[in-house]
């Protein structure tokens, strides 16, 4: 495993720092890192969670359900998950079909759909979560608590700064 000096962004920085030698590169080492840790973290999970039968992105729908206290619509699911309407109504179909998501038309207004984990996708978040959240604490390792809590601040800035130019 390449140290932090010589690993994959480093050596993307200074491939451009002899392209364009003027430019400061200190954004692509600092989102290049975000970027790539979300992409290497992604591709982890992925693997975690393919025993489950689930994907990633089927486990975040999944996990949208099981945080709220109620049924959410799937707009909703969509803005807690960050995917697109077409997609979220295509994993929630696939979901539906496997058992683990029910749809409900909402009393009041029959044309509203709601929808809220069956009891064996709510045992599969149960079982599954824990094992994404170790791996996620396995990626932090080396990392004491004071130094996570920096480093949690400091991407929330980011985080808040791509919130604004959205």
């Amino acid at each position: 495993m390449p140290a932090a000096g010589d690993d994959f962004i480093t050596r993307l920085r200074h491939s451009w720092q002899r392209t364009l030698p003027e430019l400061d590169t200190t954004p692509v080492e600092l989102l290049g890192r975000i970027n790539r840790i979300s992409a290497l973290s992604i591709q982890q999970l992925d693997r975690v969670l393919a025993s489950s039968g689930v994907t990633r992105s089927e486990f975040d729908v999944l996990c949208a359900l099981a945080r709220s206290d109620r049924p959410l619509r799937a707009s909703e699911v969509t803005a807690q998950t960050m995917l697109s309407g077409a997609a979220t109504t295509k994993l929630t179909a696939r979901l539906e079909r496997i058992g683990l998501v029910e749809r409900k038309k909402l009393e009041r207004d029959g044309r509203v759909v709601l929808l809220q984990l069956t009891a064996e996708g709510q045992d599969l978040v149960e079982r599954e979560f824990p094992r994404c959240v170790a791996h996620d604490r396995e990626l932090l390792t080396g990392l004491d608590e004071k130094e996570q809590a920096a480093l949690a601040a400091l991407l929330g800035r980011i985080s808040d700064n791509a919130e604004r130019t959205r």
